[in-house]
């Protein structure tokens, strides 16, 4: 399990990144939050970018993007080619994203789901092992380098 975990995403997932960023903590994880810092607009990829190299390059193992409906923040974090970002919205998506996708980024749609579920899907994610075996191969082949 990371402990290591980075954090972003827009203002409409501002107030549930607070929440989970403490809640994480509580937990025993390291939670680098890369934005925003107010519930003022902005734009997602200026945060998403940030956080999505810092996994690539090995800084982070594991890391959160909210955002209103999750799809821009999961979207741009899988323009790079070392992120497979999932959009969840309910435990068993959270569950499989790691054991069958080996997902290193959960995407978090805040205006619909509550913060509770939202809370619940980020502890399964991070603590659920990517199964590998017949995955592994599937895995392999979605990078486009």
């Amino acid at each position: 399990m990371s402990k290591k975990i980075a954090i972003g995403g827009d203002h409409a997932g501002f107030e549930y990144k607070g929440k989970l960023i403490q809640r994480l903590k509580d937990l025993g994880y390291e939670v680098k939050d890369f934005g925003p810092f107010s519930a003022d607009s902005v734009d997602y990829p200026d945060y998403v970018h940030p956080l999505s190299s810092a996994i690539e390059n090995g800084e982070f193992e594991l890391g959160i993007v909210i955002c209103g409906s999750g799809n821009g923040v999961a979207i741009t974090a899988n323009k790079h080619q070392g992120i497979r970002a999932a959009l969840c919205w309910n435990e068993d998506l959270a569950a499989l994203a790691r054991q069958h996708n080996d997902a290193n980024v959960l995407a978090i749609p805040a205006r619909f789901i509550t913060y509770e579920l939202a809370e619940k899907l980020a502890e399964i994610f991070l603590s659920t092992p990517f199964e590998g075996g017949r995955h592994s191969h599937r895995v392999n082949k979605i990078a486009c380098y």
